[in-house]
């Protein structure tokens, strides 16, 4: 086994900041540890942290600006983050980038000064919902932007780490020729076990006026645009026809939750639907899987999907689009079950397994087994791998 190693992890996002990528580089820091590796991050100071941010002395916070048009993010400033990497007390062995934006460009930097080995995770799947956010241009410029700046920055890396196959066979699509490892961030599957989670299921249900005899759908994720959410909404008074006594609860906050509310008012589905804004993940999730009967998902975007998993780990049967990095979890129907793209047929395939009771307990049964191939551990044994390999072939190029 590698010991000792030192990693030096750079993202323009991280808590208080809550998305995937938050999320994965959180997760891995704390397995590695268990692999005897070491990780420092540096990402953005934000306006307002929480108490629960998990910063340590690991953790270096950049001065950063606002970024124009989302209110979320941060953008590091370049000379701060420089001199941040400049002062760094710890020698390191590799140099991770976790975002394609300031990071990237200093982190790339500073791992040619120091003579480092430099890897990136593509996480994101800018392409896909970059109009979203720059509405003004056209679709097709901003997509044609999108593979040419990954394929770019890609390629003056040592090696790409993809949470799925899909995302490398699209970078590949892309023209990237770096070597690509596939490594997903794995979940802390004891974390979602439903093991006595039914008092906290119970109390959930209580705290948002669900009844205990309903039926509840739960969608977990960013309110985004590109999660797609709408359709679950669009979807809805489908299955209510077939199963009346049904909810669907969104667990989550974004730019795009003012307009989910309109939109299920105007479908004239408020009474069936709760939107319970963010969840802290350790303490409040659990509870909300356990409330749950099925967990729905209908996002075209995702590079892998924690939260099906997460839902599959809880013992929840997800009904999900089978779409670019969630393929990998839906497509072998372990637990989980393709589903239409069209609200009609989607709103159909809910209600029954709604409707199905020993459908949805051997979906569980099969959910509990497969989620065990996704742990946090076994990805971080991956991981692990891909820095001893990725540093042996650095240091074979570096003259004698």
């Amino acid at each position: 086994m590698m010991r000792g190693m030192r990693i030096l992890m750079i993202s323009d996002v991280y808590f208080p900041r809550i998305n995937g990528v938050s999320t994965s580089i959180e997760t891995f820091r704390h397995a590695l540890a268990e692999q005897d590796i070491e990780v420092d991050v540096v990402a953005p100071e934000y306006p307002a942290p929480t108490p629960d941010h998990g910063d340590d002395a690991r953790v270096t916070r950049v001065p950063a600006r606002r970024v124009p048009f989302d209110p979320e993010d941060r953008l590091m400033r370049h000379g701060a983050l420089r001199r941040a990497l400049a002062a760094g007390p710890r020698r390191h062995d590799l140099v991770h980038v976790q975002t394609p934006f300031a990071a990237h460009y200093a982190g790339l930097r500073h791992a040619r000064q120091q003579r480092l080995p430099c890897v990136a995770t593509y996480h994101t799947h800018f392409e896909d919902y970059l109009h979203n956010y720059v509405p003004a241009l056209p679709k097709a410029a901003l997509r044609a932007f999108a593979r040419n700046l990954a394929r770019r920055q890609c390629n003056t890396l040592d090696a790409v780490i993809v949470p799925s196959g899909a995302m490398e066979e699209t970078l590949a699509g892309y023209g990237v020729t770096a070597p690509m490892h596939r490594v997903p961030t794995g979940i802390p599957v004891e974390h979602f076990s439903p093991a006595g989670r039914r008092p906290a299921g119970a109390e959930f249900r209580r705290r948002f006026d669900i009844p205990a005899d309903r039926r509840v759908a739960l969608f977990v994720g960013r309110a985004a645009h590109e999660k797609n959410i709408g359709f679950l909404l669009e979807a809805l008074p489908h299955a209510l026809r077939a199963a009346p006594g049904l909810m669907l609860v969104i667990a989550g906050e974004g730019p795009a939750l003012p307009a989910l509310k309109r939109q299920a008012e105007a479908l004239g589905v408020t009474p069936h639907v709760r939107f319970v804004g963010y969840l802290d993940r350790a303490r409040e999730l659990p509870g909300c899987y356990a409330a749950a009967d099925i967990f729905v998902f209908s996002s075209r975007t995702e590079t892998q999907g924690l939260v099906l998993l997460e839902a599959m780990a809880a013992g929840l049967p997800v009904l999900a689009f089978a779409a670019l990095g969630t393929r990998e979890i839906v497509e072998p129907r372990r637990g989980a079950l393709p589903a239409p793209q069209e609200p009609a047929a989607f709103g159909a395939a809910l209600a029954t397994l709604a409707n199905d009771a020993p459908l949805r307990r051997r979906m569980s049964e099969e959910a509990h087994v497969f989620v065990r191939e996704w742990t946090t551990e076994a990805c971080a044994r991956r991981l692990a791998e891909v820095y001893r390999d990725v540093r042996q072939r650095h240091a074979a190029r570096q003259p004698v």
